[in-house]
């Protein structure tokens, strides 16, 4: 079933993306040549701690750490680790998540470590994220979720092709809708599919996670012997995107965004809902 949250379990959500967002700016800050990714992880659970929240990641399915790591060819679920030495030219996308009174908050990036990246890798990150602007616009009161898949796709397939190739839009990982736990129902496609069909009607009160991951290459994935890490099939780098999204009677509010999304949905003609939290 899906969750449909009242106001005040909203105001909540957005008290745990706030802490996301502090997540984020410091793992950014932090990540650096030389860091290990367990570095990263040790950064996150402090930025938890300090604002009294708890990890919606540690402990997940048996998952041993606080934010997920993806280096390169990794699409998601990276384990932070003392081996995986960030250097110079690498990517990593950083997804985190934290609880806040029982509301969960999800979102992740994809970061650049050092300089002197193809400027392939910098279209991919771009073209990544501003795909989940476009979804997170189309997450409009009376669209269905294909709506949302329509217009990632859409932005995605409208880019120039990378000189390397093709931009692959991964199959098996989506978004998901999120509330008092982290994955729920629905789960999103970033791809139309006949088979699914257009999905339930977005309505005041349905939170989404929003999350395109965008390969250089295929769109097809692995998971390798730990049984968290995905990497792409063929070894192309890929790139990871998500914000936790709250769907309100006045528009969108972008949870994990320290301005509620504002600045970007501009662009994209559409409106934001009120902070709930003033």
């Amino acid at each position: 079933m899906v969750q449909i949250k009242t106001p005040e379990q909203i105001a909540k959500m957005r008290e745990a993306g706030l802490v996301v967002a502090a997540i984020h700016a410091a793992t950014r800050e932090a990540a650096v040549p030389g860091a290990t990714t367990r570095d990263l992880d040790m950064v996150a659970r402090k930025v938890i701690a300090d604002a009294g929240a708890k990890s919606n990641f540690l402990g997940y399915g048996g998952f041993p750490a606080t934010i997920c790591t993806s280096v390169n060819e990794v699409v998601v679920h990276g384990i932070p680790d003392d081996k995986t030495v960030l250097k110079d030219g690498d990517i990593i996308s950083i997804d985190a998540g934290a609880i806040v009174d029982g509301w969960h908050g999800d979102a992740a990036f994809t970061a650049f470590v050092g300089t002197g990246h193809a400027p392939e890798l910098l279209e991919l990150s771009r073209v990544t994220e501003e795909s989940m602007w476009a979804g997170i616009a189309a997450m409009k009161n009376g669209n269905r979720l294909v709506d949302i898949s329509k217009a990632i796709e859409g932005y995605i397939r409208r880019q120039p092709r990378p000189a390397a190739g093709k931009y692959g839009i991964i199959e098996d990982y989506g978004g998901h809708g999120i509330g008092s736990e982290m994955h729920m129902d629905p789960h999103l496609l970033n791809y139309v599919s006949r088979k699914r069909g257009k999905g339930i009607r977005l309505v005041p009160g349905l939170c989404l996670a929003i999350e395109p991951m965008v390969s250089l290459g295929t769109p097809r994935t692995e998971v390798l012997a730990d049984d968290w890490t995905v990497v792409t099939t063929d070894g192309t780098w890929s790139s990871h995107w998500e914000h936790s999204v709250a769907l309100t009677e006045a528009g969108p509010i972008v949870l994990t965004s320290p301005d509620c999304g504002k600045a970007k949905l501009a662009e994209y003609g559409v409106t934001t809902a009120p902070d709930p939290l003033g």
